[in-house]
């Protein structure tokens, strides 16, 4: 029949067809067995050239310091932003005057070429603290200062020390006359003319040594008021100082910049194949950015993490501390404040007293620098970055409170890749 020779070559043509789909399917195997061959030979990590996921890039973009906002009004300080204010607060934090000994200065225990600490287990002036010193980069951000939060404004936070009988264990009419006699124009220059302090004694303030406070007692209210208004003023220069440390730039700054244009082999360069699974175990399965996020990697609030207390004294945290900034004399809505109205101190209005919580918590620091300023936490309890970790990936129980960590099965090579990551962080 006509039909068969058709057939025939149909049949010849499917066949050919077939041969061509098979031999296709053996060339992809034979590319895709090569493209193995080559990560297993050279290595390639497929979590350099993986995309990062939507979720990552988000974190990582929060993360960065090219999203840190412009530096936030302080209704407290009117001389915030003053440059002469910032000059003055620069001499005020290195005068070692203000201190009982005559050797105790603010740059003491926050050294410049430091990151503003002083790499102690605790804090040193004129006799050891209690807890570790903060670096001050990037607090002006921070609505509540000190590890506990017990005050609301770095010019609050500045007057602390100065009377701490451990600190520099001054005074504020001491203070004061020094301010009188060696930085009267600078002073006026912002503040107008200094008060007249009468015959002030020379040591006298409403807490510290029986002497001092029974001098105070014996001041007049205007006395008072005046060697108040003159010691706050002091605060608000040195404010003003602190306010221009900025927020150190890190090698994560870099690849975070080279990864939001898509600049994947720039990425690659600086950051390690460790490194870049250490941020993703910082970002996901660590559980870190419960508390370190944002441009300077932290929530600038408080936590329990379960720190045994090391002190002589029980060390209860933010619980006490918040009751010690609502009667503060020098917060938001004190009568020293410049504040205009109250809803200018939001944070001191809406902040929460008495909340179980607050038993044993402790700020989060900033984790821009970390792995040079050892040792850790807010007693200085871990020697280490590599004891943190431990410590986060296996916690105790809390010693009071309640802690707010969970073990998170960190395998000994993630914990040594999340280190990894952290070295990123450090600055010049």
């Amino acid at each position: 029949m006509a039909f068969q020779p058709m057939t025939a070559r149909l049949l010849a043509t499917r066949k050919t067809l077939l041969q061509i789909s098979v031999e296709l399917n053996l060339l992809r195997a034979a590319i895709l067995g090569i493209v193995v061959a080559l990560f297993l030979v050279t290595g390639t990590a497929a979590t350099d050239q993986r995309l990062w996921s939507a979720t990552e890039l988000l974190g990582i973009k929060t993360l960065s310091i090219s999203n840190l906002p412009a530096l936030p009004r302080v209704p407290s300080n009117a001389v915030a932003d003053d440059p002469r204010a910032a000059a003055l607060g620069k001499a005020l934090f290195f005068e070692t005057r203000f201190s009982a000994n005559g050797t105790v200065s603010c740059s003491s225990c926050h050294m410049p070429d430091r990151q503003f600490q002083d790499d102690r287990r605790v804090g040193h002036g004129i006799a050891e603290g209690a807890r570790r010193t903060m670096p001050l980069a990037g607090t002006a951000f921070h609505p509540f200062l000190f590890w506990d939060g017990r005050k609301d404004s770095l010019w609050s936070q500045a007057l602390g020390p100065l009377e701490n009988p451990v600190e520099h264990g001054a005074d504020r009419a001491m203070v004061v006359s020094l301010i009188a006699a060696n930085y009267r124009a600078e002073y006026e220059a912002l503040f107008g003319e200094v008060p007249d302090l009468g015959r002030l004694p020379a040591h006298a303030a409403p807490s510290g040594t029986p002497e001092a406070v029974a001098a105070w007692s014996k001041l007049t209210s205007d006395q008072r008021r005046s060697v108040n208004l003159v010691f706050a003023n002091l605060g608000k220069a040195i404010e003003a100082f602190e306010r221009t440390i900025p927020v150190p730039h890190t090698r994560f700054d870099d690849f975070a910049v080279a990864l939001a244009a898509k600049d994947v082999a720039t990425a690659n360069d600086i950051l390690t194949k460790a490194e870049q699974n250490g941020l993703r175990l910082f970002l996901g399965k660590g559980g870190c950015m419960a508390c370190h996020f944002g441009p300077q990697f932290t929530d600038m609030k408080f936590h329990n993490i379960a720190l045994l207390d090391t002190s002589a004294t029980t060390d209860f945290g933010r619980s006490t501390a918040a009751h010690i900034l609502k009667d503060d004399p020098f917060n938001c809505l004190g009568e020293f404040s410049d504040a205009k109205l109250p809803y200018q101190c939001q944070p001191l209005r809406t902040m929460e007293i008495d909340l179980p919580e607050q038993m044993g918590a402790f700020k989060s620091p900033s984790l821009r620098g970390v792995a040079q300023r050892p040792p850790y936490m807010h007693n200085g309890k871990f020697a280490t970055l590599h004891d943190v970790l431990v410590h986060y990936n296996n916690p105790p129980p809390a010693a009071f409170g309640k802690s707010e960590l969970r073990a998170r099965g960190l395998t000994p090579q993630e914990l040594t890749e999340l280190e990894a990551f952290l070295l990123t962080l450090n600055v010049d």
